[in-house]
This record gives C-alpha cells, sequence and structure tokens, in this order.
C-alpha cells in the first residue's frame, strides 16, 4: 500500500485533467508517475479508481459485465458530482445506458448509420476536400476554426439529412449544444447550450416527421424506417442519441484533425514519411489517436467483488481508465513517448472498447484520414505560424483552442 500511499500525495485524479493547468498543457508525465508507481489507485476524496496500465484499462473496457451509468456509483464518486441535474428526468443516450436498453437502442443505429456511412463515403470525402480548399492559401489561419471545426459538422449535416440552406443553423445549434460538455461552463454559456440543444431537439422532431411522410437518401430517413419496421427506438431515444452523435462525434473529431496536423508539424520527419507515401495516412490516425487521443478517459461502475491489478474493489464504486495512460504504457509499446507513424501496429484504446467502443470510430477515422491527405496535397508546404497553440480547459477531453498555420 505504500506505493498507492505515495502516488496519491503526489497526483490526484483532478491533477492529471484539464482541470489543472500544467496537466492541460501535458498530462503525460504524470500519468506515467501514476502508472509507474501505483497503477491502480483509489481517490478517495472523489470516491473513485484510477487506472493506468494498458492491460487493467483495456480488460475494464471490454468487461461487459461491468455498468456504465454514472447513477450507478457511490454517492460522492466524481463523475456523479460532475453531473449538475443529477434529479432531472431524462432520457439517457447510449454512452451511459446499461443492458438491455443499451443494445436494444444502439444496434438498430448502429447497423444504419455505419450501412449510411459506407453509402455516402465519396460524398464525405468531397465535403473534407470543399473545406479544405475553401481555406487561405495566403494568409495564416486558424486550422481548428477553418477546417477541424466545418469538417465534422457538415459531414453530419450532410449524412443526417439537413439541408444545405440550414447548415449555417445547424452549425450554430451544434457548436452550441457542444457546451454541454464543459461542466466549468458560465451561465451564459449554459443558456447558449440550452438553446442550442433545444434547437436541435425541436429540428430532429421536425425531420424525423418530414421523412415519415417523404423518404429521402439519409440516415433520419433510415432510422424512422427502423422504426416502422419494428426497431423498438422511440422519437425521444432517436432524438437523444442523434444529438449525442453529433455533440461526441464533432468536437472529438474537430481534436483528432487539429491534434494529428500540431504532430505532424512538429515532427518533420514523420510528415515527410507521409508525403513520400500517402497511403500511410490510415497508419498516421492511428498513431495520432494513441499518441495524443482526443478522448482523455472512460468510465465504468463496478457491479460485483472483485479484484482489478491485486486491489479489492467493491460493487458501486467508480472506475476512470486513463486512455491515455494505457496508450504510452511501455508494457505494450516500444518507445511509447515517440511519435511514430510507420509503428508496429498494436491495437490502442482511444475508442474505448466492448459493447461501448465508441460508435462515431468508423467515421471520425474516414474524416481524418480524408483531412490528413487532402490538407497536405493541397498545402505542401504548411508550417506553424503562430504561438504555441492554448489546450482547450475541458477536462477528460484533449485539444487545442486554436491552431494558427500558413500554407
Amino acid at each position: 500500500m505504500s506505493d498507492q500511499q505515495t502516488a496519491t500525495q503526489v497526483w490526484n485524479i483532478v491533477q492529471t485533467t484539464a482541470f489543472d493547468p500544467d496537466a492541460r498543457t501535458d498530462p503525460h508525465g504524470r500519468l506515467k508517475d501514476l502508472r509507474e508507481a501505483c497503477p491502480v489507485m483509489r481517490d478517495e476524496p472523489v470516491k473513485t479508481w484510477f487506472l493506468t496500465r494498458y492491460a487493467d484499462v483495456r480488460e475494464t473496457v471490454n468487461d461487459r459485465s461491468l455498468w456504465r451509468h454514472w447513477s450507478r456509483a457511490e454517492p460522492g464518486a466524481l463523475l456523479r458530482r460532475m453531473d449538475q441535474d443529477p434529479d432531472e428526468p431524462r432520457t439517457d443516450s447510449i454512452l451511459s445506458m446499461d443492458e438491455p436498453d443499451h443494445s436494444r437502442v444502439r444496434l438498430p443505429l448502429a447497423k444504419a448509420f455505419y450501412a449510411r456511412i459506407n453509402a455516402m463515403k465519396p460524398r464525405i470525402e468531397a465535403i473534407i476536400d470543399e473545406v479544405i480548399d475553401a481555406a487561405p492559401a495566403d494568409a495564416p489561419f486558424d486550422l481548428i476554426g477553418e477546417i477541424g471545426i466545418p469538417i465534422p459538422i457538415l459531414v453530419i449535416a450532410a449524412i443526417l439529412g439537413v439541408e444545405q440552406h440550414r447548415y449555417r443553423e445547424f452549425r450554430e445549434w451544434s457548436e452550441a449544444s457542444i457546451l454541454g460538455l464543459n461542466p466549468l461552463r458560465t451561465p451564459e454559456e449554459t443558456e447558449r447550450m440550452e438553446w442550442g440543444s433545444g434547437k436541435l431537439a425541436d429540428y430532429f422532431t421536425e425531420l424525423m416527421q418530414a421523412r415519415r411522410a417523404a423518404p429521402q437518401d439519409d440516415l433520419i430517413s433510415d432510422v424512422v424506417a427502423l422504426q416502422a419496421q419494428g426497431a423498438p427506438l422511440s422519437d425521444e431515444e432517436v432524438r437523444v442519441n442523434l444529438s449525442a452523435l453529433l455533440i461526441g462525434g464533432n468536437l472529438t473529431t474537430t481534436d483528432l484533425i487539429g491534434n494529428g496536423v500540431w504532430l505532424l508539424l512538429r515532427h518533420p520527419a514523420e510528415l515527410a514519411k507521409l508525403k513520400a507515401d500517402p497511403s500511410l495516412a490510415a497508419a498516421a490516425v492511428e498513431e495520432i489517436l494513441r499518441y495524443e487521443s482526443p478522448v482523455a478517459i472512460t468510465n465504468r461502475v463496478v457491479s460485483d467483488e472483485r479484484r482489478v491489478g491485486g486491489c479489492p474493489m467493491h460493487a458501486h464504486q467508480s472506475v476512470i481508465t486513463s486512455l491515455h495512460a494505457a496508450n504510452r504504457d511501455p508494457a505494450v509499446f516500444d518507445d511509447p513517448d515517440r511519435f511514430d507513424i510507420t509503428r508496429k501496429h498494436v491495437p490502442h484504446v482511444a475508442f474505448g472498447g466492448g459493447s461501448h467502443m465508441c460508435i462515431g470510430a468508423p467515421l471520425a477515422r474516414i474524416e481524418a484520414k480524408q483531412a490528413l491527405a487532402r490538407l497536405f496535397e493541397r498545402f505542401p508546404d504548411l508550417k506553424l505560424a503562430g504561438p504555441e497553440p492554448t489546450w482547450r480547459a475541458l477536462p477528460f477531453f484533449r485539444g487545442m483552442e486554436a491552431l494558427i498555420v500558413r500554407g
């Protein structure tokens, strides 16, 4: 227990997140300390276990017997505390659902979503090309604002079936709704978030009604057709999960693109490899996901008495798994702090695992791969043109507020 006590005195969970200014800039040193000294740490003040070894993290996220919903955790658990309206009745998304509802809702949605992505891949790639081609060619620009943010919003708008003349509104609602991920938002940001979420819910209701009357070639039509064929999905479950797909997928894809460009520009030898062989784009995306993944953690709730990494855990205790720490575990990845797009492939855990594997992973990979390939084709001399980026103060996510580049 002495290692656990020593590690706990050095870092707690909050000190490894964007809540802490130093960890916001670079969380990896502190995570390495914990992985080496106390890979299974009990942070008692926030009633949460924290896992940092790849083996423990992978086993935990793949364990379908564990619970996902925060409400099953003991009182005082960190993620339970961060829910700002714990007593407000609501419909959960698949992000936090447990069985049997999770499979009931996720399986038909995933089937429709993946089929739609495959059918629209050429259109998705064309949207990405259009966004990149519109970026300034003769002046510095913010890669996040000009490319990272619009790509996932415009792509998901096309997949859902949003009318092009409403894209501007849809983007405004989407960006406002994303504020819901920030537990430190101001009252003004909360008001804007609620406005955007309400507008999206109303719009999804409108689209679902329209597609029942006149189906189109889009995901909303696919989902209402599944309902008509007997899929046990309520309209509210569809609305909530479309919003969750939009909010979570947009932010993390923006960060995947931004983090990837930043890494490649800071590692010119790796960028040279990609330019010499554009077919490495898919491998580059996997290494970006491993090295600087947009999502820092995922959580589970212990469902029975068990031991993890030799430590006893009890039912209803909360477990946070550090995806960042697992993805740099030297027991699994050779020289893990080196960015190498030709690294021998070992499965990372950037998308979590098990039944709660990120539903948007296939789309994120398509978007990031095409964005990197097209960006460096359009701007072969792209370089950093501003100060060191400021990392966003959003706990449990990793991305930059802005990234100034010049083509």
